[in-house]
């Protein structure tokens, strides 16, 4: 017999459950079970379960049965429902887990986020929406300026409650807390219940009941763990050999510029990788998400960005390549496999000098890996990842199939690319459908760069030539034509791009820098897209 309930045994509206199987959902996982019938009754709750538990429809049905129950005319700029959450993929995300349920209840549903032009997301506050799904400090940027106002919210959710504390969200969170009404009721979910939660659980919930389904540090029975001892100049090789298996990948690094470098090396030994990281703008972010999702790359390369909110199907592998610092990023890490009860396997890899290091952070939390001493080449490695290795050739781009030009460096150049001027405040230049589709944002007031390196400063002659041939910002020794050039047309600036590459070609002889010249050319052409912008993740 079985005794687990369904979605209309908790209360939930049959037009609800009807979407759910349109969904292919019929069983509500066990933090849904848990909580759903105190929500569904209006009560303050208080939701604890690691990541991928399922608590994202613990809070989302719950708020469409709200205001499907009661119907009401939308006011400009004040929605019924809130909910925050600390990142922008993790708002996609969710507002992607409402956006067909929503459709069948008649609710209308946006996000706000910065990196983008605030513009777009005033015009739809003012043309009135239902659920608003946010992250904090561009919300505040709103309810600041009038355009997003609270007064008017009959629920309001905290999903990864304890992931903004960590971000430094709190003070904002506490002022949108205390803008929405006092009787409203507000659900939170957190995988963990630090000091700074527990601040607003006291504060804003109204004896909340607590569902605690599991901790942080509850066991996956369904994950596995392995440390690889190895040396320094091993740890490529081997990632080389993990990633090029069958199967997706999530590769994370400590830093931003270890997520860009070690994307470029993957790509420059066949593996088709994107990267995932704080400098990235809005689009170039998005841009990798759907090709690693649609598997036109196999691998990503995030930094602690992608510990959070990123849900893809089948993610088989997460690699640690940099372990991180604190046992709590290893379980948000290693919680993107072994979803909602799939498999998954989690490698560190780690030196001599991490052995102290990854030994505290693994007894931490509650991990007991299986360790290996190896380099490349070993059996285990086909183990953690079974199936035939497939590179793909260094000198092809992986989804960038537009023509090539030749510099005279003698790197592969896409036809057609542009360089975005000015990109402060996430605008976007004019320009026509296709060179919207091609551009690369750039480093405002930055200094020239030729494709995966820097081309040179004033004297010109310390670039790296990495092959794109793509210009960004303007060199100092570039002509102020050159950059007018760039900036009035599509053609113009692909003229001026490698005006600019051939005469700092001229002014090296000619010759590839140590940077890897055409070795790299086209190989990092799949990531080239992904060092759009200078905007930062922060919101």
């Amino acid at each position: 017999m079985n005794d687990t309930p369904t979605f209309a045994d908790l209360g939930l509206p049959t037009t609800l459950v009807r979407a759910l199987a349109g969904q292919g959902i019929t069983t509500p996982f066990p933090i849904q079970a848990a909580t759903l019938p105190h929500a569904l009754a209006g009560r303050d709750v208080l939701g604890r379960g690691r990541t991928g538990s399922g608590k994202t429809y613990g809070f989302v049905l719950p708020v469409l049965a709200r205001l499907a129950a009661k119907p009401a005319q939308r006011r400009a700029g004040r929605p019924r429902a809130l909910i925050l959450a600390p990142t922008r993929e993790l708002v996609t995300q969710i507002e992607a887990s409402i956006l067909p349920l929503g459709k069948a209840l008649g609710l209308r549903t946006m996000t706000i986020f910065g990196g983008v032009s605030a513009n777009p997301q005033i015009s739809k506050l003012r043309d009135g929406v239902d659920i608003v799904v946010a992250c904090p400090g561009r919300l505040a940027d709103h309810m600041r300026s009038g355009a997003a106002k609270l007064d008017g919210v009959e629920i309001t959710v905290l999903d990864e409650a304890d992931h903004m504390a960590d971000l430094g969200f709190l003070p904002e969170v506490r002022r949108i807390l205390a803008a929405t009404p006092e009787r409203g009721q507000r659900l939170l979910f957190s995988a963990t219940l630090d000091a700074g939660v527990d601040v607003l659980v006291k504060k804003f919930l109204d004896d909340p009941v607590l569902h605690s389904v599991d901790s942080a540090q509850s066991p996956v029975s369904t994950m596995t763990h392995h440390v690889l001892h190895l040396e320094e100049t091993h740890r490529l090789p081997v990632l080389v050999d993990l990633t090029a298996a069958p199967g997706r990948t999530l590769v994370f690094t400590r830093t931003k510029h270890r997520a860009k470098a070690l994307t470029r090396k993957l790509n420059a030994s066949g593996v088709p990788a994107v990267e995932l990281h704080g400098n990235l703008g809005q689009n170039a972010r998005t841009r990798n998400l759907e090709a690693f999702s649609s598997g036109a790359a196999k691998t990503l390369v995030a930094t602690d960005i992608a510990a959070r909110g990123i849900h893809v199907d089948d993610v088989t592998l997460v690699i640690h390549a940099d372990p991180p610092v604190e046992h709590k990023a290893y379980l948000h890490r290693s919680g993107r496999t072994a979803r909602a009860g799939a498999s998954g396997t989690v490698v560190t890899l780690m030196t001599d000098e991490q052995v102290r290091d990854v030994r505290d952070l693994t007894r931490k939390a509650g991990i007991k890996p299986t360790t290996t001493q190896l380099g490349p080449g070993h059996p285990l490695l086909a183990e953690l990842a079974p199936g035939e290795r497939t590179l793909t050739a260094p000198h092809r781009p992986v989804v960038d199939n537009r023509p090539k030009k030749v510099t005279a460096s003698g790197a592969a150049k896409p036809a057609g690319r542009r360089s975005a001027e000015g990109n402060r405040g996430g605008q976007r230049s004019r320009a026509t459908a296709q060179a919207r589709r091609e551009e690369q944002p750039g480093r405002s007031g930055g200094q020239g760069r030729s494709g995966q390196g820097r081309a040179g400063s004033g004297s010109g002659g310390q670039g790296r030539s990495g092959g794109q041939g793509r210009g960004r910002g303007q060199s100092q020794g570039g002509s102020a034509r050159q950059g007018a050039s760039r900036q009035d047309s599509p053609r113009g600036a692909q003229r001026g791009a490698q005006r600019q590459a051939e005469a700092g070609a001229g002014r090296r002889g000619g010759a590839a820098s140590s940077g890897g010249g055409g070795r790299r050319g086209g190989a990092a052409a799949f990531s080239a897209g992904t060092r759009a912008g200078s905007r930062r993740s922060g919101r």
